[in-house]
């Protein structure tokens, strides 16, 4: 894909050509840290508007707390109804919640966190190797998936693993974060087949329901690097934007950064030790028809760091088209949404890039 020129009448700014020569380095904005820049390329500062600084709206606000749930008893009748009820209301309020006693180690999780920040340490010669913007690589680093047509690059180095195609073979992980994840992403397995258990509870279906049409079957994980950042205030971790995904799960440090858009304000989603952050994907929303929110969410960066973080996007069966399910439907609440397959929504996705708006206005009748 070619870069994407975007004018700035009088500058003589040649983004096109800033742009290739940071793509072709291979070396991420970590490579631009370890050079010892002191100001950002330009093709990272993003306009005002966009910044938190910018209006009163992005103002944080101390008041607001995402739902924290416990899952503790989550296969006890009784603490199982609280449960979905409890992920029932932040699903059509909030769209986020944090997760405890969720089963997944907090050993495990901390070791999750130590390899993604060894892979993004490593010498720019040994990282290269695995440097690709091919989408049917199923394991690959890169710096920003949108990097080609975003209007501003965001301060952020990225892993990916993708699983949608079933399990990777050991000899398809880097040596230096093989175990790690793969431990990791055993236990996020379970997780999620209970959360979908959960979700379809919350929605008023049968357990089995979201197992049964396949909407949580597949998964990609990002593991995303925010270096230290020399002028914080001019660009952001990650631009305004919601998860295409039918459902995020979360891994975090302890830095922060995260926010989502919550009451016309942004709201720290603060880190809390042995948690799990869960959102609400617009697949889920399309497939709800409006009953869970997919909410808009950002992350900043600072001149502490790095921050280091690893999100599993669960994703539905490739070969099957969705559309809002029958139960939400009716005369009085009419579908929201055309049926599409997510590979059509995810092309979308990529080619609109993170430009702030909502992919999901597109598939809406």
């Amino acid at each position: 894909m070619e870069v994407m020129a975007f004018e700035e009448e009088g500058t003589g700014y040649d983004r096109a050509k800033e742009v290739k020569e940071f793509e072709e380095s291979k070396a991420g904005v970590k490579g631009l840290v370890d050079s010892g820049i002191v100001k950002l390329p330009r093709f990272l500062i993003h306009p005002p508007e966009a910044l938190p600084s910018s209006t009163s709206s992005t103002i944080t606000s101390p008041r607001l707390q995402v739902p924290v749930i416990d899952f503790t008893g989550h296969d006890e009748r009784g603490r199982r109804s609280e449960i979905v009820s409890e992920i029932r209301e932040a699903s059509e309020t909030w769209g986020f919640f944090q997760m405890v006693n969720h089963g997944v180690p907090v050993s495990v999780m901390d070791e999750m966190l130590r390899v993604i920040r060894e892979f993004h340490e490593q010498p720019r010669e040994v990282k290269k190797e695995w440097y690709s913007r091919d989408h049917k690589v199923r394991v690959r680093y890169f710096c920003n998936g949108n990097l080609l047509v975003a209007k501003a690059a965001n301060w952020r180095d990225t892993l990916m693993f993708d699983f949608q195609d079933g399990p990777l073979g050991p000899e398809a992980y880097p040596l230096v974060c093989r175990e790690a994840v793969i431990q990791y992403m055993a236990y996020i397995f379970k997780v999620r087949e209970i959360l979908s258990q959960l979700l379809s509870e919350a929605l008023g279906l049968k357990r089995d329901y979201l197992t049964n049409i396949e909407c949580m079957k597949g998964e990609t994980v990002v593991c995303h690097y925010y270096p230290a950042c020399p002028e914080p205030d001019l660009t952001l971790g990650t631009t305004k934007h919601s998860d295409p995904s039918c459902l995020t799960i979360l891994l975090q440090d302890t830095i922060g950064g995260l926010q989502v858009f919550h009451q016309n304000q942004w709201v720290d989603i603060n880190p809390m030790p042995g948690a799990l952050v869960a959102n609400i994907g617009d697949f889920m929303q399309l497939i709800s028809n409006d009953r869970f929110k997919s909410v808009e969410h950002r992350v900043l960066v600072g001149r502490v760091g790095p921050r280091v973080s690893a999100a599993c996007h669960i994703y539905p069966n490739p070969s099957y088209k969705y559309g809002p399910i029958e139960e939400f439907v009716s005369n009085a609440n009419p579908p929201k949404y055309r049926e599409t397959h997510i590979g059509n929504y995810l092309a979308h996705y990529r080619l609109k890039g993170l430009d702030g708006s909502k992919a999901l206005l597109n598939f809406r009748l």
